[in-house]
């Protein structure tokens, strides 16, 4: 798929992960973190809900997301829209009015994405539980003070990552990025966790080296 498509699905994706499961899930249980599930995200308590591939799963219905607003999504879903400025600077700037646009292709890619980078942060760590943060939207867990973490792509990298955050600055043309290591999960075999986790395990072996 084109990086229009891809930033649209995110775009869209993230809004929903805000506004429609996060959000509500804050104000009512005190907590932002979401989790991987298989072919999207989800709540960890509260409402239940879940999004697969292009659509919201509630206990009763599934609801296309594509051609609807977050607040028609929350007002089938049985929550109240609610956006996260007081838990985080950088919340979704999506309306709960404005209509969503998805591409099924660029959503699968990105649960897939994510689905690599739980599986591989499970096994890098397996005493941590992965969280998809609603601010970044990305997967991630900390390590010794190192972030290990999927991206679905920024403005910096369009494409969906896997990073390695060490809590320094590091030199070595491993250390790609201002704020650590970066790779293309195009790169990394297409997001196979084997891949996604050789890279991990880099990082971390080269941050043990002092390297």
């Amino acid at each position: 798929m084109d990086e229009t498509s891809l930033a649209a699905t995110r775009r869209s994706l993230h809004a929903v992960a805000e506004l429609v499961l996060a959000g509500p899930q804050y104000r009512d249980h005190g907590t932002i973190r979401l989790s991987v599930t298989p072919g999207g995200f989800a709540t960890v308590t509260g409402t239940g809900l879940r999004v697969d591939g292009t659509d919201l799963v509630t206990d009763r219905q599934r609801l296309a997301i594509a051609g609807r607003s977050c607040a028609d999504l929350a007002a089938a879903a049985g929550v109240a829209p609610h956006a996260l400025r007081e838990a985080y600077p950088d919340a979704s700037t999506v309306t709960p009015g404005e209509i969503l646009d998805l591409d099924p292709a660029a959503a699968g890619w990105l649960a897939r994405c994510w689905s690599a980078g739980d599986t591989a942060l499970r096994r890098l760590d397996p005493a941590q539980r992965p969280v998809l943060w609603p601010e970044h939207f990305d997967v991630a867990v900390r390590i010794d003070g190192t972030n290990f973490g999927v991206s679905p792509g920024d403005g910096a990298i369009p494409q969906p990552y896997a990073y390695v955050g060490p809590p320094e600055p590091r030199p070595g043309p491993f250390w790609n990025q201002p704020f650590g290591a970066a790779r293309p999960l195009r790169d990394l075999d297409d997001a196979h966790p084997d891949a996604v986790l050789a890279f991990f395990a880099e990082g971390r072996g080269r941050i043990a080296a002092g390297d």
